[in-house]
């Protein structure tokens, strides 16, 4: 219904009519304008493709329309000609936008989506004195939002999307990298672009709140529609980017340290990982500062610390010889940063909120052989600083290494930050069951928002009276089916995977933790430790064929490494809801344990057939089971219907290890696989150097086909042998770039 005006109204919108008169015994049709926040405002909606659309209110000030702002979150500023604006109170116009119909009404201020047939999919209020947003919560989990915060669907919960690790109960939940970004898993989506703010999913409507009056315009939403989870997943990274591909060793162990005592302990210790076989990538050395004796001097320092690293250059050489590599813990001392690490420097006039100048900060010791950067806090830093610290750990190395790429483990972003090759953790969590348990969640929400490179502490950061060989063990488990695996906390060397066996926790700092605690030593000589995370660490490696696949089709399709079973069986509400089970990839469905004591672990398998890893046993879907563990069993399923290449064992991801590629083929269905390969280090994949097999499983026919993938190459000396697999019945061939068949 339209609003009624006085004839004061109708007066003061004279001006703006331009041609409107009094005439005798007529009234004025002036049209009022559309205000909000006390602001008159243009409406635009704008198609982005045929399953999302823009919808935005810009305000207008002083007859100029204000544009929105970038904050670095979208990959670009524009989408092309609005399909319609409007300035002035008016009467609902419907306009097409993709696959989508967007009623626009003014009074009150709606969008209302729908399908080309009609049925509704979500509806924005806005309230035209206070900013606040509406929307239709839906009957269905709520999920993504970014890393942290109340777990697992976000119905029913308040968020202040406080960035950091102020927020949400550190010890358990972690740090908070709020992004809004919200899935409806009935088959909708929402990025709030602009502005930053509270909100509320705790009624059928929730509210989104900006944070302030003045803070409310322009506002700018996206909506994507679908009913397949894949291609809303590709909608966000078509609005934030696709993920980079990361060096292939920073996929595989990363051994993180604490207080170091001397350069005969750090080049000891990477040694007996060679001598135990226990297979290991990177090591990470936190800065002094942070604990009495780290890499540097102090916070904020790029200054070697000579008590234990009197030769940095030559300690570097001596860990590269042994086919590890180097991380080194950075720290920002500035509350912001701007710019990018090509903008000029003055050498004369140091400014430590240029990205420039705080990049070349790093270059002298990147120089010596650093392989990559571990930039911790900068909580009070703004969505901008934040992306462009993550945007200047990306764009810094490739000044001086322009083909190799480059990997740095954050503890903050937001939305884009993958286009940077961010890793990120989940910060200074306890060492608890519940902090474990509660990081599943954390993990499937985190990737749906874009984030596929994370990981934890492995063990939790702070240890406290739970913290056991048991909760180790599991948490590490857990960990080698993390993109990010990594274990790091206080008393550092029951992180070690042979830490729980040597009566010698290392340096126990943990005096300012309320809570904390470390295992009595009588606890410290367990032989059981170190034997079940060589089998947790060698599955890794086993995998990284598969887990690297997994990662490339992240990087060009926008599906997660670690994904929610809504992305594959949207249709079953079980497993949309299951939060303590999550996809590896495509075929693998991953259960950790996360009971003290536990002898069982309750698991729902989706629709169809899947397959015991462990067992090989086939286990009817659609159900809960029931899986008895020992404490060296963390129950993984493979899906029938699925191609699982399993590589070598191998002690760092580079080795070259002359034994076959090992497919093994789990009938049921048809199944299919692209086997990625490239260097793992250069860009060169960009310019079409990869190598792509293309399998695909006949299961009625009892065949395996394999072929080169369209768009690959490949060259003589990457002939593979390889072991098929079905049932136990072992094939050996040979591909060598030509189509293969193997029948069974």
């Amino acid at each position: 219904m339209s609003k009624q005006h006085s004839r004061r109204q109708v007066l003061q919108g004279m001006g703006a009519a331009g041609a409107t008169f009094l005439l005798p015994g007529k009234v004025s049709s002036a049209v009022p304008k559309l205000r909000v926040s006390g602001v008159d405002v243009e409406i635009q909606v704008a198609s982005v493709s045929a399953h999302t659309v823009r919808l935005t209110v810009l305000p207008i000030n002083d007859g100029k329309l204000t544009e929105v702002a970038t904050n670095g979150s979208l990959v670009r500023s524009s989408w092309g000609v609005p399909i319609t604006k409007v300035r002035e109170e008016t009467d609902p116009k419907t306009v097409k936008s993709g696959d989508l119909n967007v009623r626009v009404s003014t009074d009150p201020l709606t969008f209302t989506i729908e399908t080309a047939k009609g049925e509704g999919i979500q509806q924005f209020t806005v309230d035209k004195e206070t900013g606040v947003v509406s929307f239709a919560t839906g009957n269905s989990p709520l999920l993504g939002l970014g890393e942290g915060g109340q777990q697992f669907d976000r119905r029913g919960s308040t968020d202040s999307m406080r960035s950091g690790q102020g927020g949400y109960r550190l010890a358990t939940h972690g740090a908070r990298v709020p992004i809004p970004w919200i899935i409806g898993t009935a088959g909708w989506a929402i990025f709030f672009h602009q502005p930053f703010g509270t909100f509320d999913f705790t009624a059928s409507e929730s509210k989104f709140q900006p944070t302030g009056r003045g803070a409310a315009l322009p506002l700018d939403i996206f909506l994507v529609a679908a009913r397949e989870p894949a291609t809303i997943m590709a909608e966000y990274a078509r609005l934030t980017g696709y993920v980079e591909m990361p060096p292939l060793w920073s996929l595989g162990y990363q051994q993180s340290h604490r207080t170091l005592a001397s350069r005969q302990e750090i080049l000891a210790e990477a040694k007996t990982f060679r001598e135990k076989k226990l297979p290991c990538d990177a090591l990470i050395y936190l800065g002094t500062g942070f604990c009495p004796s780290g890499w540097n001097t102090a916070n904020g320092s790029f200054a070697w610390n000579s008590h234990v690293f009197p030769d940095p250059k030559e300690i570097l050489d001596e860990l590269h010889k042994d086919n590890f590599r180097a991380v080194l813990h950075a720290v920002i001392l500035t509350d912001t940063l701007r710019g990018t690490v090509l903008d000029r420097c003055e050498t004369t006039r140091y400014n430590a909120e240029e990205a420039s100048c705080h990049w070349n900060a790093h270059r002298a010791d990147f120089a010596l052989g650093v392989d990559g950067w571990w930039p911790d806090e900068g909580d009070p830093l703004d969505i901008a600083s934040r992306l462009v610290r993550n945007r200047m750990y990306w764009e810094g190395p490739q000044i001086d290494r322009p083909n190799v790429r480059p990997y740095a483990l954050h503890r903050n972003g937001y939305a884009d930050m993958q286009r940077y090759g961010s890793f990120l953790w989940s910060g200074d969590v306890y060492s608890t069951w519940e902090t474990l348990k509660v990081h599943i969640p954390i993990a499937i929400n985190t990737s749906l928002t874009g984030i596929p490179y994370w990981g934890t502490d492995v063990g939790g950061f702070v240890p406290s009276k739970e913290f056991s060989a048991e909760l180790y063990l599991r948490w590490f488990q857990f960990g080698a089916f993390c993109t990010l695996f990594r274990c790091h906390g206080r008393a550092w060397k029951l992180r070690l995977p042979w830490g729980w066996n040597t009566g010698d926790p290392g340096p126990v700092e943990i005096s300012n933790y309320s809570g904390a605690d470390i295992p009595d030593s009588s606890q410290l000589h367990n032989t059981q430790v170190e034997p079940i995370c060589r089998k947790y660490l060698e599955l890794r490696y086993k995998m990284l064929p598969y887990l690297y696949s997994a990662v490339r089709e992240c990087a060009t399709t926008g599906m997660p490494v670690m994904r929610a079973l809504w992305l594959h069986y949207s249709d079953d509400p079980v497993a949309i809801a299951r939060e303590d089970e999550y996809l590896w990839g495509r075929e693998v469905l991953v259960a950790p344990v996360v009971e003290k004591g536990a002898a069982s672990r309750r698991i729902y398998l989706p629709r169809g057939f899947w397959y015991d890893f462990w067992t090989g046993e086939r286990i009817e879907g659609g159900r809960e089971i029931t899986r008895q563990v020992d404490l060296e069993t963390m129950p993984l399923y493979v899906r029938a219907g699925a191609i699982l290449p399993l590589g070598p064992i191998k002690q760092y991801t580079s080795e070259q290890v002359d034994q076959p590629l090992s497919i093994s083929i789990y009938p049921g269905n048809d199944a299919s696989f692209l086997l990625y390969e490239d260097d793992g280090k250069s860009f060169n994949y960009r310019k079409g150097e990869w190598t792509g097999i293309q399998m695909e499983w006949n299961d009625s026919q009892r065949v395996l086909s394999l072929r080169l993938a369209s768009g690959s190459r490949f060259s003589p000396q990457l002939r593979r042998n390889i072991d098929v697999t079905l049932n136990q019945t072992r094939r050996p061939i040979v591909f060598e770039g030509h189509p293969v068949e193997v029948r069974f």
